[in-house]
């Protein structure tokens, strides 16, 4: 099992009078820098848009970019790149996409999804949510083709109109980089598979929960008809890690990271992911988590936090359900940068070495095996 980092710029009203956007950027940076450092092999990057305090992460092409220069083996992932026309046309996903690949010389990972929240998926003048879903079937066969190594041939479609084309850059990795798609639901497990797509869960479900949909992609995968060149069978989920050599000063600073108010933003505008029913409406949060239902969650294996041990233990749980990555959404909260830091140092040095030894990526791996 890998494991992965999730960056969203959270960028809190409570916060900026101690740090303003500038160094909020640059705070997420460094800890790139540390996870490539301490082993980690994937990094994500949301888009989102309009999204005050939750998600300023509107540009992450731009912020990618930058980070491949400052990073030498951890591969950055779109989580995701919106490609319904109205947000970003087609032509323009596939030719981004095959910069950020060129740049990186292979360490792109091409996630994607159609938006999950009407506040921002309306303000590109899209009318309804669900017509989103017929806009991503469209244009996801079309953005593969412009990839091909002949002239793009056009398109007319209903959501999008294109004429014969040369799209350039052609991508750096032999036929694409991997492809993933945002799902949370039963029925989105299924189309993933079904499309040879790797899965970003950014969900909030329990391991037990978890288990049913990756059953249910790992089953469907076998006869995948990939919509690209190539399955890419990986599921990657998340939860919270915090682990320090220090367990008690890993808690204190778990139970002090203000997360509750991250997930009342969550519920604010993610209308479209399934949300638990105990969640107060906005501006109401939930309450803070206390320190005796933490103890309970790292001892039920859902939250890496604590000492490596007690992370270790809690993830094999996800490890025995058939997670293939697992990613922390660390900057999400108030947690302080050097906490942040101490915290992926302890993780690379006494975690990941107990659940992955490949240096080589799982998503290369099945593209190399699959293409040779």
């Amino acid at each position: 099992m890998e494991f992965g980092m999730f960056m969203a710029m959270y960028h809190p009203k409570h916060r900026r009078a101690e740090r303003n956007e500038h160094q909020m950027i640059h705070e997420e940076l460094a800890l790139i820098e540390a996870g490539d450092r301490a082993g980690f092999k994937y990094c994500w990057f949301s888009e989102h848009h309009f999204l005050d305090e939750y998600s300023h992460m509107s540009d992450s092409e731009s912020f990618m970019a930058y980070a491949f220069a400052r990073t030498e083996r951890i591969h950055l992932g779109s989580g995701i790149f919106n490609i319904t026309p109205p947000v970003n046309h087609p032509a323009r996903i596939a030719e981004r996409v095959a910069m950020l690949d060129q740049l990186s010389s292979g360490r792109f990972e091409f996630g994607t999804g159609r938006g999950s929240s009407s506040e921002e998926v309306f303000g590109f003048g899209i009318e309804s949510m669900d017509i989103t879903k017929e806009m991503y079937d469209e244009t996801l066969p079309e953005i593969v083709k412009m990839w091909d190594a002949d002239e793009y041939p056009g398109f007319e479609g209903r959501f999008f109109t294109m004429p014969r084309r040369q799209v350039l850059p052609k991508p750096y990795t032999d036929p694409h980089p991997p492809i993933w798609v945002a799902a949370g639901s039963p029925g989105t497990f299924e189309k993933a598979a079904r499309l040879g797509l790797g899965v970003l869960c950014f969900s909030q479900s329990t391991p037990a929960e978890l288990e049913k949909l990756i059953s249910i992609y790992k089953r469907d995968i076998r006869n995948a008809e990939p919509v690209g060149g190539y399955v890419n069978d990986n599921i990657m989920v998340t939860t919270d890690m915090l682990v320090l050599d220090d367990g008690r000063k890993a808690r204190e600073a778990f139970l002090n990271n203000h997360g509750n108010y991250h997930t009342g933003l969550l519920a604010k505008y993610l209308d479209s992911f399934p949300m638990a029913a105990q969640l107060p409406k906005w501006p109401a949060v939930p309450p803070p988590v206390t320190a005796g239902q933490l103890d309970k969650a790292i001892a039920a294996g859902f939250a890496a936090v604590g000492t490596p041990d007690e992370a270790i233990k809690t993830l094999q749980g996800y490890a025995d359900i058939g997670a293939d990555q697992v990613s922390f959404g660390t900057m999400s909260t108030d947690l302080p940068l050097d906490i942040a830091l101490e915290s992926y140092e302890c993780f690379g040095r006494e975690v990941i070495p107990k659940f992955d030894t490949d240096p080589v990526h799982r998503t290369t791996r099945q593209r190399e095996r699959q293409t040779a």
